[in-house]
């Protein structure tokens, strides 16, 4: 008898939220199409500005860009550290991380104060150590132990849908550039085009189930999975392009 694969459990429901997530590649074509039909059965996020708004992501890997190599290789069990911005704002700045366990994904999440983050940068990490949230905690153990530094800035603008039934979120993700620099801040910081213009990402996120109605507007068998990270492309776009050493001192 077959033995029935099951979600693994946390040991803490609360931080740790397993969901389904799927990517794909498509056309500013395709995205018209599905758009078309999104805009019938869910509604956008609350968060957008004119329908969208920016992300920018600082990335974190160890000496041995063993997240990186992870991502790759294909490794089931992976995790990455990241410091995320909207809207090149620093009203909301949160260090997460994203963890994969088998066909599953959780992210968790932790607030910094823009001093705290530029203390970060600075290479001062021991206040991490006595801070009140445990993932702050954990981070300056990587830090500390791994040795983990900045490795890449991604950029995008993301488009998000929502629906209550199922926890789902639908969101297209354009313009996808590795930014040269490091103030995070700075909206006019250069960056590198990864992808043509005319291709997005489609991600699908979901947590009980995906309703058969979304199943349908979603694209078909025969669309182009995206087996690779953002953080993966931009991060070779950035070193292919300026000839850097992949270690930032």
């Amino acid at each position: 008898m077959k033995k029935e694969r099951t979600k693994p459990k946390s040991r803490n429901s609360d931080t740790k939220r397993f969901r389904h997530e799927w990517k794909y590649m498509i056309t500013e074509a395709e995205k018209d199409d599905i758009k078309r039909r999104l805009d019938y059965l869910l509604k956008k996020d609350s968060h957008t500005i004119d329908q969208e708004y920016a992300i920018r992501s600082l990335y974190f890997d160890d000496y041995w860009d063993s997240s990186y190599d992870d991502k790759i290789m294909g490794c089931d069990l992976r995790k990455k550290y990241r410091i995320r911005i909207y809207n090149y704002s620093d009203t909301r700045i949160l260090l997460e991380r994203k963890c994969k366990v088998g066909n599953y994904i959780y992210k968790e999440s932790a607030r910094l104060t823009k001093e705290e983050f530029e203390r970060i940068m600075e290479g001062e990490y021991r206040f991490l150590e006595f801070s009140e949230q445990q993932l702050l905690r954990e981070f300056y153990v990587e830090c500390m132990c791994r040795l983990f530094r900045p490795k890449v800035i991604v950029d995008y603008e993301r488009e998000p849908y929502v629906m209550e039934e199922g926890t789902v979120r639908i969101t297209f993700d354009k313009r996808l550039r590795a930014a040269v620099g490091w103030d995070i801040f700075d909206a006019a910081l250069p960056t590198l085009s990864v992808f043509p213009p005319e291709q997005l990402v489609l991600e699908v996120k979901y947590t009980e189930f995906l309703p058969k109605l979304l199943q349908q507007v979603l694209p078909t068998a025969n669309a182009e999975f995206m087996a690779v990270s953002k953080y993966a492309l931009c991060y070779e776009k950035r070193q292919y392009l300026q000839n850097e050493s992949c270690w930032c001192q």
